[in-house]
């Protein structure tokens, strides 16, 4: 779900951009970040609480809860609310804490 029209604000979208979560191939634009991408294409939980394993999704949006956390790339604990989407990148969540590499 992506807010198409505003009365105020205007929506421009960047280049269509694809890349892979989990495994599958998912579009999204330039200019959005990993989370936004993901919770336009209807992704609602992006990893699962440490202890409790409960649900955790698409939350403060700028970089503090850590309820964004997951491995792109390879490269574990990146907060996808403030990670520009790329070309090609390889999404996956994060169980746990991560492995850092």
């Amino acid at each position: 779900m992506r807010i198409e029209q505003h009365p105020i604000l205007q929506f421009q979208k960047g280049k269509k951009l694809k890349f892979t979560f989990n495994g599958e191939e998912v579009e999204g634009f330039e200019g959005e970040t990993i989370a936004a991408a993901l919770h336009a294409a209807g992704v609602r939980v992006l990893g699962r609480s440490l202890f409790l394993h409960r649900p955790r999704g698409f939350y403060c949006a700028i970089g503090n809860c850590s309820s964004c956390f997951m491995t792109v790339n390879g490269k574990a604990n990146v907060k996808t609310c403030v990670t520009d989407l790329e070309e090609g990148m390889v999404v996956e969540t994060q169980e746990g804490k991560g492995v850092i590499i």
